[in-house]
């Protein structure tokens, strides 16, 4: 009996290890099964992961497109649209256009999608898991932009500032070197706004606001009367030209000090005036460019007019002083052409009238007004010669007598209009005012790798802020050869106030 309590309590036990496996085999089955569903479907979700944000969005169980319409709704920006700037009572623009922002928001979708995707597929799901209950993640956008183009949108802004610098500058008026003192100005802060700008474009806050301008103390270089006796000093040289190899050698007008250098530095310290003059020694060529005629030039590289009213006096007069200053002006090569230093100081001493100019935004009456049209005319002609320019400046308004982009502007002392003879010949301007028209011609020596050229400009955008509107203009010169195009150049871009 015994024995057979024994065999039937053994028999029990088998069957109840038999149950608890079945048991178990079941319970693991089913884990490994709801496991595998839930990696399988971890990894399978196209969906960006739990507590993932992008520039602050939560962009947590969208999809890749989901995501990406949701950041253009902030982040997507538009060409047409400005950064507005005030320095006090004057408004400045900046067109998106110039500094051509942009935001990788695929890169950052990208990024986002792939987090707990870059493992096999358990690991994948065991992290994705993870980053429901971990801290968020945000990743950043990264954000280009033209940095060079901003900075000079910023150094275009710095010269119209109302209280720009001015420079120390000279100009040679007869026998004389006037020498001017540089006045304290301000001047654009341009890291500190170049920093207000972009943050303000990265967190679009731009398009609800207008930036003060920062500025600061800009002091004017000191004079140096060394440097300047080193430009002004001349020596005596009469005008030639050959014919084999064909070249133009311009007479030199004999300058010096009629005092020594230290006389005259002595004679700045002591006085501490705005303007100094300074007699020179001057020795007259015996023969000059004038002398050798247009054969010496025999080809027109450009030319270029505008109209003017001949009712208007006091303006014509200024456009006739600034012409006659221009005329017969002989750049040899590798010369740089300074309309400041050329025309010299407007003043009434030298003739100069009162007439009609842009000042801080406005337009007024001030001494020397219209003579920009004398310098938009040069900036023409010396396109169509193909020249290379060194420094322009385009006007506040679009001025009457030339087409948006076409213009350059001057303020003694602080904009210039430059340009450099970079041909391998002498060139001669030659420029009147006469009947209602001004114009100006450059004539040199043309040569088998000279172009035809064609200049146009177009406004591109306008743009409307604080009761002003605002518009953008683009010019492009085009080389043609042999009647076919082979180059387009974009010369500027330049904004302009409405009138």
């Amino acid at each position: 009996m015994i024995e057979d309590s024994e065999n039937f309590a053994g028999k029990n036990n088998k069957k109840i290890l038999i149950i608890v496996f079945a048991i178990v085999t079941i319970i693991l089955i089913v884990v490994a099964y709801l496991a595998v569903s839930f990696f399988v479907k971890e990894n399978n979700d196209n969906n960006i992961k739990s507590n993932i944000y992008i520039a602050g969005i939560d962009v947590s169980g969208l999809s890749k497109n989901e995501a990406k319409t949701k950041l253009n709704e902030k982040f997507n920006i538009s060409e047409n649209e400005f950064i507005n700037l005030k320095y006090k009572n004057d408004t400045y623009c900046i067109s998106l256009t110039q500094i051509n922002p942009k935001f990788e928001i695929d890169k950052a979708v990208d990024e986002a999608y792939n987090i707990c995707r870059d493992g096999n597929i358990i690991s994948n799901g065991i992290n994705s898991y993870k980053r429901k209950k971990s801290l968020p993640i945000n990743i950043e956008i990264d954000f280009t932009y033209n940095e060079l183009s901003l900075i000079n949108a910023l150094k275009d802004i710095s010269t119209k500032l109302p209280e720009q610098v001015i420079q120390s500058s000279y100009y040679i008026e007869g026998h004389s070197l006037i020498i001017t003192s540089g006045q304290v100005g301000a001047a654009v802060e341009i890291d500190e706004m170049k920093e207000i700008i972009i943050n303000g474009i990265m967190d679009c806050s731009f398009r609800n606001t207008s930036y003060n301008i920062v500025t600061y103390n800009e002091y004017p270089d000191p004079i140096d009367v060394d440097k300047i006796h080193s430009e002004v000093y001349q020596e005596v040289k009469d005008a030639y030209y050959t014919t084999n190899p064909r070249m133009v050698y311009a007479e030199v007008q004999g300058i010096d000090f009629e005092d020594s250098v230290e006389e005259v530095k002595n004679q700045i310290a002591s006085e501490q005036k705005d303007e100094y003059e300074v007699p020179l020694k001057v020795t007259n060529p015996k023969v000059t460019t004038e002398d050798l005629g247009t054969e010496a030039f025999p080809n027109i590289l450009g030319s270029f007019s505008t109209n003017y009213a001949t009712s208007n006096r006091d303006r014509t007069t200024n456009l006739r002083l600034a012409a006659k200053k221009i005329n017969g002006t002989v750049l040899m090569p590798g010369e740089t052409f300074s309309y400041n230093k050329v025309v010299g100081e407007r003043t009434i001493e030298a003739g100069y009238k009162e007439a009609a100019i842009y000042s801080n935004g406005e337009v007024t009456n001030g001494l020397g007004g219209g003579i920009c049209q004398i310098t938009s005319t040069l900036y023409n002609a010396v396109l169509y010669a193909n020249l290379e320019i060194v420094q322009r400046q385009n006007h506040t308004f679009v001025p009457s007598y030339v087409k948006g982009g076409r213009d350059a502007t001057v303020v003694y002392g602080s904009i210039d209009f430059k340009f450099k003879n970079d041909r391998d010949y002498p060139i001669k301007i030659y420029a009147s005012v006469s009947g209602g028209v001004a114009k100006i011609t450059i004539r040199g020596l043309k040569t088998e790798n000279d172009y035809e050229v064609k200049l146009t400009s177009r406004k591109v955008d306008t743009n409307y802020y604080g009761g002003n509107s605002y518009s953008v203009y683009k010019a492009y010169k085009q080389l043609y050869k042999n009647g076919k195009l082979v180059d387009t150049e974009l010369l500027s871009t330049d904004t302009y106030k409405n009138h």
